[in-house]
């Protein structure tokens, strides 16, 4: 096969909502050679968005069913798509470019994958960002969440846990591409959490390592203590993963500090921060040491919250030492309720974008 498969695989990405943009340079071709076998490309453009049986697609596609479970298994090892066993059954459906087969390439990486999602990335955020909802929503420190101020479940580091019944720590991919391309972060990088409804469902899984929830809720202590801003799915239900996030390399806080793209178009964000002048002493912690996306600036006699840019993950408070900074939960009128699940999430973003992505369904 010739590069043509490349780009029907490029144009589906691109029929689903997350989007997979054309670019000048042809780097996103480049990206799918390094990730896909011309026989594995071809497969994936007959996927769908819904779990299916190897049997399922065999019947719906036509193709034959002798070895076509293996070889969708390992595209799942590689991160081609989404393969999960369910007692002796195996399931699998298509990933989007993000969330999905990027995060899913941490074992695959080396330098020149660094390399082409690095010239790839402002490629994508430039379209992606253009319509809402956003992909990722922020889960503030919960114990600077006041008494007086109730949260909603999916605002709740704890009810994401308390939900889940696996738990596995895996290395941060954009950590990895920066470490990869020169620029090492200096903060923990095994801090990325993934969650499952199943128990015992990451028991074989190659990737990352087994955790407990206590062990989950310690490794989201340790990240907020190093300066890690929570984010997970923009959704109400189903949350699969915790990331903890640095300004340096996580791609969603890059697109507001490198790009310059609005925090609220990047993030969806139910809190922000005011400081109290009058308590303030100006010591420039919060600035300096603890804020990812330079949200507070310094005045003449304190300092102060710039609300534009404030994604109201609390990582300020924790650490102030006259307590002079707190949470404040958005008016109703200002909040952006995020869509009930990833389905949800998939068709209003699909309609804000204009597509028609139903055969993929």
């Amino acid at each position: 096969m010739s590069d043509e498969v490349y780009h029907r695989v490029a144009h589906v990405l691109d029929t689903l909502p997350n989007g997979f943009p054309t670019s000048e340079s042809g780097v996103e071709i480049r990206l799918l050679k390094k990730i896909f076998t011309p026989e594995q490309a071809d497969l994936f453009c007959d996927m769908r968005l819904s779990f299916e049986t190897a049997e399922q697609i065999a019947i719906r596609t036509g193709r034959p069913l002798e070895g076509l479970e293996e070889m969708l298994i390992a595209m799942g090892d590689a991160g081609q798509l989404f393969a999960i066993q369910l007692g002796e059954q195996w399931f699998f459906k298509m990933l989007p470019w993000v969330f999905g087969i990027y995060e899913f390439q941490l074992s695959r990486f080396d330098r020149e994958l660094a390399e082409l999602n690095e010239e790839y990335g402002p490629v994508f955020v430039s379209q992606f960002y253009k319509s809402k909802p956003q992909l990722m929503q922020v889960l503030p420190i919960e114990e600077e969440i006041s008494l007086q101020q109730e949260a909603l479940p999916y605002e709740r580091v704890s009810a994401i846990i308390e939900h889940g019944q696996s738990f596995r720590a895996s290395d941060c991919i954009c950590k990895k591409e920066q470490g990869l391309v020169g620029k090492p972060c200096d903060r923990p990088v095994q801090v990325c959490l993934a969650i499952a409804p199943v128990p015992g469902i990451f028991e074989d899984s190659p990737h990352g390592r087994v955790i407990t929830r206590d062990e989950a809720y310690e490794l989201l202590r340790q990240s907020e203590e190093s300066g890690l801003v929570h984010l997970t799915a923009n959704v109400q239900n189903g949350h699969i993963y915790i990331c903890n996030c640095c300004k340096c390399c996580c791609g969603v806080l890059r697109s507001i500090n490198e790009l310059g793209i609005p925090a609220a178009d990047v993030v969806n964000s139910h809190y922000y921060a005011v400081i109290n002048a009058e308590e303030c002493i100006s010591c420039g912690v919060c600035r300096d040491e603890r804020c990812q996306v330079g949200a507070i600036e310094e005045t003449e006699n304190t300092y102060r919250i710039i609300p534009s840019r404030c994604i109201g993950c609390g990582l300020c408070i924790s650490t102030c030492p006259t307590s002079a900074i707190h949470l404040i939960h958005k008016d109703p009128d200002k909040r952006e309720i995020p869509p009930l699940t990833e389905d949800a999430w998939f068709e209003e973003k699909g309609r804000q974008r204009g597509i028609d992505f139903s055969r993929y369904k």
